[in-house]
């Protein structure tokens, strides 16, 4: 009878276990699809969070309404967790080009989730009271749970995302989930009532979340190609992103989180206006360092200069690298840059490596994804060009992407100003990319020995840029925004301009 009694315990326990886990990966997978579709990581993350802990506490709410029949309404719980949770990034995907109110159907899913999870508990608990003392109880209960979050937390950036992907990842859970019901029908099925029908069930969701689970790479192949329009190519979830290459006649398009990076029509204009100004005018070129360009596009531009000696890459994400340097179709676009013998690529996150880095550099040039979050925001903080600063020799120049002063005149004149703090001298210009529209550059040069208009050194062979930056730096009154703050790492408010201009075209 004691082993029964253990066996019994240590199975429902281990169940708070799964439960803890898998709903937390829901949790986590709702938000990184949210993020990767919608944008603004911090808010969405924090939206969700708050709407899965809320609906955990409704659950847990109408927990005491439930009196008879506790085990079978545990195991159904489970059975409509897995289900729910496991097909919730396959049904989000599916609906995000179908439905104009896809924001309502992802906090649905997530508050389903949350509040089925929030029942789960403390049935569980109401299960083992009359078995163990109250004390073990809630400890065991909850020692389990914790431990179950941590898991999740752990394995999801590191494991799961860049093994199964979002969609697999919540299919693969689903069936965990699903799979803890199936033992406790067969293990405790003197326990439970109409135990047929519950194996049925549970068996019946585990075939249906596994078939899905089986084709999972064709349907997210189908929504991602609705959702771009174009034949994709490539794939590829990392820690980070979710990297999507398209390809369309002569046309090939790299998408990050669903956001347009480049198009190899025109991306040229894009890297020449980026690179070639600040090249041209500084007094050095031999030590350059970029920040961001995991691409090799702006590396090739740099290239293009034969006094370069050494060129620092720091980029985030070593699958965009990895990608960049082995793909052919990508290799031939940035001619190999990324494997020359003067590139150095570390894959790091550049706020710190900055900090840390004691090497000074002749130009710098920062092309960041643009501030669509606080994560980013930090990296066009005054804090972060203060320390582009003292890595810099004395009359270094630098230029960084700014967004568009036609879409988002706010952000782009925020940035400058940010800048202006730090250099003593501070331009803007900016260059019509058709696959973008007027895209904008902030450059700075850290002393007075050089201006904007020198031309120190000329590639041969560019399609755009002709080194006349006088051309390039005049703004109409539709890209001139007055009244902006400085960029501090403590408000971040380049994230909220941001959000509110590029809010206004979706």
């Amino acid at each position: 009878m004691g082993k029964k009694f253990l066996r019994f315990e240590f199975l429902l326990l281990f169940a708070v276990f799964i439960i803890a886990t898998c709903g937390l990966i829901y949790e986590l997978v709702a938000g990184t699809l949210a993020s990767y579709l919608l944008g603004d990581s911090v808010k969405q993350f924090s939206f969700i969070i708050g709407v899965y802990l809320f609906s955990m506490g409704i659950g847990s709410f109408f927990s005491k309404f439930f009196h008879k029949n506790l085990l079978n309404t545990f195991v159904e719980i489970e059975i409509l967790v897995g289900l729910i949770g496991g097909l919730s990034s396959v049904v989000l995907f599916l609906l995000f080009e179908n439905v104009g109110s896809f924001q309502f159907i992802l906090y649905l899913f997530v508050f389903v989730t949350g509040f089925l999870v929030g029942l789960e508990i403390p049935l569980l608990m109401n299960i083992l009271k009359d078995r163990v003392e109250f004390k073990d109880l809630v400890s065991n209960v909850f020692t389990f749970d914790y431990i179950g979050a941590l898991l999740a937390s752990i394995l999801f950036p590191l494991v799961l995302v860049p093994k199964l992907g979002i969609m697999g990842t919540s299919l693969f859970f689903g069936m965990i989930n699903v799979s803890i019901a199936i033992v406790l029908c067969f293990l405790l099925k003197r326990e439970l009532k109409s135990v047929y029908f519950l194996k049925a069930k549970a068996i019946f969701s585990f075939v249906l979340l596994l078939a899905v689970f089986i084709f999972s790479n064709d349907i997210l192949a189908y929504s991602e190609g609705k959702l771009y329009g174009e034949n994709i190519i490539y794939t590829n979830s990392t820690p980070y992103q979710r990297i999507v290459l398209t390809h369309n006649k002569s046309d090939y398009r790299l998408y990050l989180n669903n956001n347009l990076q480049f198009s190899s029509a025109d991306e040229y204009r894009y890297h020449e206006a980026l690179v070639h100004p600040v090249m041209s005018m500084a007094k050095s070129v031999k030590n350059v360092l970029v920040l961001g360009g995991g691409d090799g596009l702006a590396v090739r531009e740099i290239l293009k200069y034969k006094d370069v000696q050494k060129v620092t890459l720091v980029d985030l994400d070593e699958g965009m690298t990895k990608l960049f340097k082995t793909n052919t179709v990508l290799t031939n676009f940035n001619q190999n840059s990324l494997n020359n013998t003067k590139v150095t690529v570390i894959n790091t996150d550049a706020y710190i490596w900055a900090k840390n880095n004691k090497e000074k550099y002749d130009i710098a040039i920062i092309d960041f994804p643009d501030p669509s979050n606080y994560s980013l925001g930090k990296l066009y903080s005054l804090n972060f060009y203060q320390t582009i600063k003292t890595i810099l020799q004395p009359d270094a120049a630098v230029v960084i992407q700014t967004t568009s002063p036609y879409f988002a005149p706010k952000s782009f004149w925020c940035i400058n100003k940010t800048v202006m703090q730090v250099f003593p001298q501070v331009d803007a210009y900016h260059a019509y990319v058709p696959s973008f529209g007027e895209w904008g550059y902030t450059i700075a040069i850290n002393g007075f020995g050089t201006t904007f208009n020198s031309v120190n050194r000329k590639a041969d062979g560019l399609k755009f840029y002709n080194y006349q930056f006088d051309r390039f730096n005049y703004f109409t009154n539709d890209m001139i925004s007055n009244q902006i703050e400085i960029n501090r790492l403590d408000n971040q408010i380049l994230v909220r301009y941001f959000d509110e201009e590029w809010g206004k075209l979706q």
